[in-house]
């Protein structure tokens, strides 16, 4: 008999699958490594849903076993991202901002993280505090700096 817990992991994983393959994409650019990083999240998700503290949790949980297995994944594998051209989006807007993609390219893991969760994800910022594990005061001020750090390194 499958446990709440169990059976919450299941439903996120199926109902937020878009969403954290999106995720997972913004980290890696490339179809295949994103839905391996989805992948080997939903597994460990399945397999440790046991050690979640909360059913109605559950979305934002995976989200940062997701965020942890695409750090992983990138640090094992050393994958060099494609050019923005080809990657994100690319094709489907024609004006896409070029700039502004290299800019979120280059930042560290934890900046890259947070600017994903919230422009790409429109991710509210208490929610981005619970992914993150962090306090709200924290993630506001990490992203107000990193949108500085962006601004400077545009203009």
């Amino acid at each position: 008999m499958k446990s709440k817990k169990e059976a919450a992991v299941r439903r996120a994983l199926l109902e937020h699958y878009e969403s954290y393959y999106r995720l997972a994409y913004c980290f890696v650019h490339q179809e295949a490594d994103a839905m391996d990083i989805v992948q080997e999240g939903a597994y460990k998700a399945m397999l440790k849903a046991g050690t979640l503290r909360e059913e109605a949790y559950a979305q934002t949980w995976i989200y940062r076993i997701m965020i942890n297995t695409a750090k992983e994944y990138l640090r094992k594998y050393r994958k060099e991202t494609v050019p923005l051209e080809e990657g994100y989006m690319a094709g489907e807007d024609e004006n896409v901002d070029f700039a502004l993609r290299d800019v979120v390219e280059k930042l560290p893991l934890p900046e890259k993280t947070l600017i994903i969760l919230r422009f790409y994800e429109d991710k509210p910022l208490a929610e981005i505090a619970e992914i993150l594990q962090e306090n709200l005061n924290t993630v506001k001020s990490r992203l107000y700096r990193t949108l500085e750090k962006m601004r400077r390194e545009l203009s």
